[in-house]
Parts: structure tokens; C-alpha cells; sequence
């Protein structure tokens, strides 16, 4: 299980979840649903106590992540194969353009 904290602006707004069996959750963080109800980090995900759920990356982070040149130069940098979406978003995605961004939690950040 790999996961990322994700950043809109500079708030935590939820953690994005790689499960073992390859589905995808994204749960926004409880205070950011309290504090900033309408602040959403896409169209698509609206602020909401229930997690998203998918067997993919979720569209949205995977817009963030390098194309062409960039992704050759990222995968071969990190030695991340092309095809690993979510070890990509957690290498690549810490200073993105934008509101949003992605700090991968390491297993001793979580204890």
C-alpha cells in the first residue's frame, strides 16, 4: 500500500491511497471538510465525508503527472517504470503548477 498527502494550497486537504489489491481511494481530510466545505480540489471530487473510489488513478491525478519529454526524463531519473501512475504522482508531484500537490507518506511517518 503506497500513499500521498495531498495539498490544496498549502492545507492538507485528504490522503490518496494505492490499496495492495489496486483500487484507488482518495478521503479528504476531516477538518478540511469542516473548515473549507467548497473548496475542492476538482470538479469531480466535491468536498464530502465518503471516500472516492476507483480501480484506477483517479483523472485528476493523473493530469499532474509529467508527459513526453519530461516523463522520460522523470521515469529514468527515479527509475520508475512509465506504466507505475502512483509511483510517478508521489516522485514527481511535490512542487506541481498549481494548487495541489503530493507529499508521499513513508510507513515511519504514519507511527
Amino acid at each position: 500500500m503506497r500513499r500521498g498527502r495531498i495539498y490544496y494550497k498549502e492545507m492538507v486537504a485528504g490522503i490518496l491511497t494505492e490499496m495492495d489489491e489496486g483500487e484507488y481511494v482518495f478521503q479528504y481530510d476531516p477538518q478540511y471538510v469542516k473548515e473549507h466545505p467548497r473548496d475542492f480540489i476538482t470538479f469531480t471530487m466535491p468536498v464530502r465525508d465518503q471516500p472516492y473510489r476507483d480501480i484506477r488513478l483517479f483523472a485528476f491525478f493523473e493530469g499532474l503527472i509529467p508527459e513526453g519529454w519530461l516523463l522520460e526524463i522523470a521515469s529514468e531519473t527515479w527509475k520508475i517504470n512509465r506504466n507505475d501512475r502512483m509511483g510517478l504522482l508521489l516522485a514527481c508531484c511535490r512542487n506541481c503548477i498549481g494548487a495541489v500537490s503530493v507529499e508521499p507518506i513513508e510507513a515511519e511517518d504514519e507511527q
